[in-house]
């Protein structure tokens, strides 16, 4: 169990019958009256956001959440599958529930599921990943680093900024979490 002073932000907790994470959180002391923590939780399940006000003291569980080690296969329709590296069971999640971070799977690309009660509900990427850049405009000799950005098709199917000096073809690192290019890999 958790109490309100170990709340953080990132804290998964159990949470009227479901897993949240918590997204913010604020310890109130008031002059007058007992301290309460504000908070702001995220479903693992649905992504819906709610808020909600603890009392200083209040306990909450820790959710039944276990991250696997697994590798992304291949697309069917509407679902994305993947294999546990070390037992070869497969899984399917649909596109709901990998959500953005779809626009960055690729084949044989590591990542971590995040199950809850034994089901599959969530899809962590690894925070760096390169890709190869398969359409954009053809870079101009004088172009350089600093001079602007063209929009680049990833073979993932992503779209991302880059400077005008890439080529398709090119492999770059991409930042997962905010979609934008790193550096040329």
């Amino acid at each position: 169990m958790y109490t309100t002073a170990e709340f953080r932000n990132g804290l998964k907790i159990e949470f009227e019958g479901g897993p949240y994470i918590i997204v913010y959180f604020q310890h109130v002391k008031p002059g007058k009256g007992g301290a309460f923590v504000r908070t702001k939780l995220k479903n693992l399940k649905t992504g819906a956001v709610l808020e909600h006000t603890f009392r200083s003291g209040d306990k909450v569980d820790k959710p039944d959440l276990e991250d696997r080690e697994m590798q992304f296969m291949y697309r069917m329709e509407n679902s994305c599958h993947f294999m546990d590296t070390s037992t070869y069971e497969q899984i399917y999640l649909d596109e709901d529930h990998v959500g953005e971070a779809g626009n960055y799977l690729v084949e044989n690309l590591p990542v971590k599921i995040l199950f809850y009660r034994g089901e599959p509900i969530g899809i962590e990427l690894p925070i760096f990943i390169e890709l190869r850049v398969v359409e954009t405009e053809p870079g101009v000799r004088g172009d350089t680093v600093s001079g602007g950005n063209k929009p680049a098709k990833l073979e993932s199917g992503a779209v991302v900024q880059v400077p005008l000096f890439l080529n398709e073809g090119d492999r770059i690192k991409v930042d997962t979490r905010t979609g934008s290019y790193i550096e040329r890999a």
